[in-house]
């Protein structure tokens, strides 16, 4: 009678160690409160293509460790920032990690300012529609800071 209620104590241990750790592991995967992050993209002054690259990878990595449905990403493409879409309409594989991220909830906004100041028709900007447009990039950064969201700029 002492062996089987050894054993059953050794049971429970293995269950309730085995419990622990399934939830530890649970609990690893939410290691991240609910975020709002607006990465500003103006673009490098040297090397747009690896930039872009980096900044495109780092939302995605963003996203992945926080998980889709705990993050609100804006992308607020201003002044060289825009040459990353100009660029998706001739690079198929960029255009891709672009429709990739907005297909898990990231907003790509487009400032008017470098759109007149460039003479570019927003029409020709892929996936970009009337709403992504915002009066200036700058003062919609800020606007979006004003309302709890995380400056990045990688």
């Amino acid at each position: 009678m002492i062996r089987n209620r050894a054993i059953q104590l050794m049971l429970l241990a293995a269950t309730l160690c085995a419990t622990w750790s399934t939830r530890a592991q649970a609990a690893g995967a939410e290691v991240y409160a609910d975020q709002k992050v607006v990465y500003h993209n103006d673009g490098s002054q040297t090397d747009n293509r690896k930039y872009f690259n980096l900044l495109l990878g780092n939302i995605g990595n963003h996203v992945a460790a926080v998980g889709k449905e705990h993050i609100q990403v804006r992308v607020v493409d201003l002044s060289g920032g825009v040459d990353l879409l100009q660029q998706a309409a001739v690079e198929p594989a960029l255009a891709e990690k672009i429709d990739s991220l907005r297909a898990q909830g990231v907003v790509f906004l487009v400032c008017k300012n470098t759109l007149a100041g460039r003479n570019i028709d927003w029409h020709t900007l892929p996936g970009v529609k009337e709403a992504d447009l915002v009066p200036s990039g700058v003062a919609e950064i800020s606007k979006l800071q004003q309302q709890g969201y995380t400056y990045v700029h990688p």
